[in-house]
């Protein structure tokens, strides 16, 4: 019963921005593009050294000489945390909106590059480690960075509305209060992406890289 209130709640919620989520998943998907086209624009000198610091990594991660998974755990957390937390709070700025598409569109951009480097770099080892690792995490994180930014995005227009249009204002405490629990739900997911990026995905790629 409960599951299927989630349901129609999400199905609602689509319905209700699908523009502002079109909008946005357009925005990432020109971020990755760009973020490839990058990677070709390297000099040789830039490739090398990036290539070589990979490498590097990826022996002191099969040699286990890299931070326990409770330190990238917590690493993990940190870095989804702020920037969820950074968004939300350009969500109740009036002047938030275009540092949210921009931070959207960067965001797409280092994983357009990330997979792009690994892939051109090192072949058919880059593509397993891009299957095993930034795969998996990002259909968690990439659907739950969506939804806040779309969430955001739509409270800070609700305020302009009600602020400066001098529309029919609705108690913006219990907008506020409900926006501050999709915080705590987004959190939680984020939870969920960096225990996968911290405990399942180094050891996968230990396997497939080895």
């Amino acid at each position: 019963m409960f599951s299927q209130r989630i349901k129609i709640a999400l199905k609602q919620h689509i319905s209700d921005y699908l523009s502002l989520y079109t909008f946005v998943t357009g925005l990432i998907l020109m971020g990755i593009i760009f973020g490839a086209i990058v990677v070709n624009c390297l000099s040789y000198e830039s490739k090398s050294n990036l290539l070589h610091y990979l490498q590097q990594f990826f022996g002191e991660l099969a040699q286990h000489q890299i931070a326990g998974p409770q330190a990238l755990f917590k690493e993990s957390f940190l870095h989804h945390f702020q920037l969820i937390l950074l968004i939300w709070v350009l969500g109740l700025s009036i002047i938030g909106l275009p540092i949210i598409f921009l931070l959207v569109f960067i965001k797409g951009m280092f994983l357009g590059f990330t997979v792009g480097f690994l892939i051109s770099q090192m072949g058919s080892k880059g593509l397993m480690a891009v299957l095993v690792s930034i795969f998996p995490q990002n259909l968690i994180i990439l659907p739950n960075f969506l939804f806040i930014a779309v969430l955001s995005v739509a409270f800070s227009l609700k305020m302009i509305r009600q602020l400066l249009m001098r529309t029919r204002k609705h108690p913006l405490l219990p907008q506020f209060i409900n926006y501050a629990i999709v915080l705590a739900a987004v959190c939680f997911v984020a939870v969920i992406a960096s225990g996968y990026e911290s405990y399942l995905s180094p050891a996968l790629i230990r396997i497939f890289i080895s």
